[in-house]
């Protein structure tokens, strides 16, 4: 394993390189949205400037190099998940479409009705929870969550329990964008497919940190977006099971989805076009895979290393704090640190680093019911990337202690 060095890597990234009300920037929520290195901007900048055209319509030189471009993106993403096809990816605008898709697909096929079960946890972000509760009422079918430990992790006796021969679709992040637990997808998905149902993970927050493998992990589906990983918003992709897509009807109708239509009758397009309706993201598609190719350049072993030392430096610093309370000590975490000052409301604690040049979310992140099981409405969130620095780690928590002094 190389250790990396933020410093050089920084170097990648312009918009570091500002103050905020006369301080250096210190940006920590990459759990959010990380920032896009330049090599990103260049090949979204050059899909722009040299090749702009439409794809697999055309017989012209640009359209058939932006083809030979966007099918090279989604060779570089099966590659990266290791799927056994290239048309297993699915292009997105990120992971809450990929979910909607397979939730919609589901609920179009029949194969989910009443009586039958789906299962979520309640570790959820509102995008792997609101889809599978649309399906269930569109389908009379019953969802169920497997229940949150204090420490934040997942009671997996309970999981075990919940699963029968009625269950047919276990939904569940890799990785909790509130807490930051590393779940154990490989247990979930062992133990779902041995009452035969399908098993769909948002790895949303695992794609910056983790290595991901679709086969060893044997996931039907797997969803991540390209804004988490240092790539450009509104572009994700879905990996999907080569067989289970091909059984599934497709969600959306209209151009490249199809074969041939007449006004009686429309034959759809092989995978990985059935999915992909309409004129895609291409220039996304592109500046996905370059953020892809950036992150294994570093490493994604030296990455997670990385930013799992600043994780355990920050929580070191911060429990030094008075008054602090931290959400999500589960032994196996990314990085994410989540916490509240006694007293004090998140906001008024962002606010204040914000002043500092410290950017963090603050609030329920998307996780309402998270919050509710621990009877908060809201923390402080910081999140760390490669780029970050143990430098930047304690002026955040040197930081956090001058906010508590002001507002105490």
């Amino acid at each position: 394993m190389t250790r990396i060095n933020p410093q050089q890597i920084r170097k990648d990234f312009p918009i570091l390189d500002q103050q905020i009300n006369g301080r250096p920037l210190i940006y920590l929520d990459n759990a959010a949205t990380s920032q896009t290195p330049r090599q990103v901007v260049e090949a979204s900048t050059h899909y722009y400037e040299s090749i702009n055209a439409n794809i697999h319509r055309a017989a012209h030189k640009l359209a058939r190099e932006a083809t030979t471009a966007h099918e090279a993106a989604r060779t570089t993403i099966a590659s990266h998940l290791h799927a056994a096809h290239d048309h297993e990816i699915i292009f997105t605008s990120g992971t809450t479409d990929s979910i909607n898709l397979v939730s919609n697909t589901l609920t179009l096929s029949g194969k989910i009705s009443s009586g039958d079960t789906v299962i979520i946890s309640g570790l959820e972000h509102h995008s792997n929870i609101v889809p599978w509760q649309m399906l269930c009422q569109g389908t009379g079918a019953t969802l169920k969550v497997i229940p949150v430990l204090d420490d934040g992790s997942l009671d997996m006796d309970a999981y075990h329990q919940l699963l029968n021969n009625n269950v047919k679709l276990v939904a569940v992040s890799h990785v909790s964008n509130a807490l930051g637990t590393i779940n154990p997808v490989q247990e979930i998905i062992d133990a779902a497919k041995k009452q035969n149902a399908l098993v769909l993970i948002d790895g949303a927050q695992a794609a910056p940190h983790l290595k991901i493998d679709v086969q060893e992990l044997g996931c039907d589906f797997y969803a991540f977006s390209g804004h988490k990983i240092y790539g450009p918003t509104g572009i994700g992709a879905l990996y999907g099971l080569e067989p289970i897509l091909n059984d599934l009807p497709p969600w959306k109708g209209g151009g490249e989805m199809i074969k041939e239509v007449t006004f009686e009758h429309t034959t759809y397009n092989d995978l990985p076009f059935k999915y992909e309706a309409g004129t895609p993201d291409i220039e996304g598609a592109i500046a996905l895979a370059t953020a892809i190719d950036y992150m294994n350049s570093l490493g994604m072993e030296n990455i997670a290393a990385h930013e799992k030392s600043l994780q355990q430096r920050a929580t070191a610093g911060l429990v030094e704090l008075p008054g602090i309370q931290l959400y999500g000590t589960a032994e196996h975490k990314a990085a994410v640190v989540s916490f509240l000052i006694d007293g004090i409301h998140p906001y008024d604690i962002g606010t204040l680093l914000d002043q500092m040049g410290v950017a963090v979310r603050t609030g329920h992140h998307c996780c309402q019911p998270l919050m509710a099981r621990f009877g908060i409405t809201g923390t402080v969130r910081a999140s760390f990337a490669a780029y970050n620095t143990e430098e930047e780690v304690d002026l955040f928590v040197e930081a956090v202690k001058k906010s508590i002094m002001m507002l105490s």
